[in-house]
C-alpha cells in the first residue's frame, strides 16, 4: 500500500516537471524565431546623466502666441517675456504694467471719480464776531469730483449757527426799551420788552479744492480751501404768551419767541483748513473725517441809526460787519 502511494506522488511530480520544461522550450524557440525574422531591434541604452546636464533649448517658435493685458494686441513675442538663451540663467519674471481702470465711476489710478459727504459739528466765533456771538452748532453736505487720488473739488453747503453774548442782549434790550417813551406807552403805541433773546445763522454755498497730501490704507490727511456766497441772518426775539391749538388737547395757553428785529447781510467769503480721514477697513470706500477751517466773510457794515429820519433802521451794526469763525466738522464721506 505504501509503495502505491509513493508511486502516485512520484508520477505527479514528473508530469509537472515535464510540462514546465515544454513551455520554456517553446518560448525560447519563439523568441529566436522573431529576432531572426527582423520584426524588432534591441533598444539602445539610456544615459540619464547626459540628459540631465544637456543645455535647455529656449528658442521661441514663430507661431507662439500669448494672451496679454500689457498691450492692445493678443500676441506677445519672446522679448516681451524677457526669455534668455543663456543655459545658466533662468528667464526672469515677467514685468506687469499698472492696472488701468476705465469705467464711468473710477479714475485710471483706481480712485473714485465722485464723492459725497455729510456731517455736523460746532462753530467758534473769532475776532470781532467773538465780541457779540457765542459758539453753537453746524451742519454740512456736499458732492465732489476727484480727478485722481490727490486732487479734487467739492461743491458744499453749510449751515452755521451762533448765539448771543449776555452783554449783547442786555445792551440791545436797553436800546429797544429806550425807544419806547412814556408818552408812546400811554398812547398804546409800544410796550416795554421784559426779556430779549435771539440767534445768528449763516448759510453758504462754496466751491472747495481739496488736496490729499497723505494717504494710507487706514488714515489720510488733506488741506482744503475755497470761496463762495454767504448769507447772514440776525434775529432778536422776545417771549410772548398766546393761545395754541392741539388736535388732542384743544386750545391752551403757550409761550413762544416772537421776532421784534432782524437783519440780513450777503457777502462773498473764503475758507481754508486741515482735515484727517479714517477708514474702518483698507477695502472700504467709506471714510470718517474731522476737519477745522477758518471762515472770513466780507460783509459791509452799515451805520447805527435809530432816529427814524432815514430810510432804514439799524440798531445792531454788527449784523452787517465782517464775520470770522472756526467751524469744526465731523462726518462721513462715501
Amino acid at each position: 500500500m505504501h509503495t502505491t502511494i509513493i508511486g502516485n506522488r512520484l508520477h505527479r511530480i514528473l508530469g509537472r516537471t515535464a510540462a514546465v520544461a515544454f513551455f520554456a522550450a517553446a518560448g525560447t524557440l519563439g523568441l529566436h524565431a522573431q529576432q531572426s525574422a527582423g520584426t524588432a531591434s534591441p533598444l539602445p541604452p539610456v544615459n540619464l546623466k547626459a540628459s540631465l546636464v544637456a543645455p535647455l533649448n529656449l528658442s521661441t517658435p514663430d507661431d507662439l502666441g500669448y494672451s496679454s493685458s500689457t498691450g492692445s494686441s493678443e500676441t506677445a513675442s519672446a522679448v516681451d517675456f524677457n526669455l534668455s538663451s543663456d543655459a545658466n540663467q533662468p528667464p526672469p519674471r515677467r514685468r506687469y504694467s499698472r492696472p488701468n481702470y476705465s469705467d464711468s465711476h473710477t479714475n485710471p489710478d483706481g480712485s473714485a471719480k465722485y464723492t459725497f459727504l455729510v456731517g455736523g459739528g460746532f462753530t467758534l466765533p473769532t475776532g470781532g464776531t467773538h465780541n457779540y456771538a457765542t459758539p453753537s452748532w453746524k451742519i454740512q453736505a456736499g458732492i465732489g469730483r476727484n480727478f485722481n487720488k490727490t486732487f479734487g473739488v467739492i461743491a458744499q453747503f453749510d449751515y452755521d449757527k451762533f448765539g448771543f453774548q449776555t452783554s449783547t442782549l442786555n445792551n440791545q434790550l436797553a436800546i429797544y426799551n429806550g425807544l419806547c417813551t412814556s408818552a408812546a406807552q400811554a398812547a398804546g403805541n409800544c410796550s416795554l420788552i421784559p426779556q430779549l433773546g435771539g440767534n445768528i445763522h449763516q448759510w453758504s454755498f462754496t466751491l472747495n479744492p481739496i488736496v490729499n497730501y497723505y494717504t494710507s490704507d487706514t488714515f489720510g490727511a488733506y488741506v482744503v480751501g475755497g470761496l463762495g456766497f454767504y448769507h447772514k441772518y440776525t434775529n432778536f426775539t422776545t417771549p410772548v404768551t398766546g393761545t395754541c391749538f392741539d388736535p388732542y388737547y384743544g386750545y391752551y395757553q403757550c409761550s413762544a419767541n416772537q421776532s421784534i428785529d432782524w437783519y440780513t447781510s450777503n457777502a462773498f467769503g473764503v475758507n481754508g483748513g486741515l482735515g484727517i480721514t479714517y477708514k474702518l477697513s483698507r477695502f472700504a470706500s467709506t471714510k470718517f473725517y474731522a476737519e477745522a477751517r477758518y471762515v472770513w466773510t466780507d460783509n459791509q457794515k452799515r451805520p447805527f441809526d435809530v432816529s427814524g429820519t432815514t430810510s432804514y433802521f439799524n440798531a445792531f451794526p454788527q449784523a452787517s460787519a465782517r464775520t470770522t469763525y472756526i467751524p469744526v466738522t465731523f462726518g462721513v464721506r462715501f
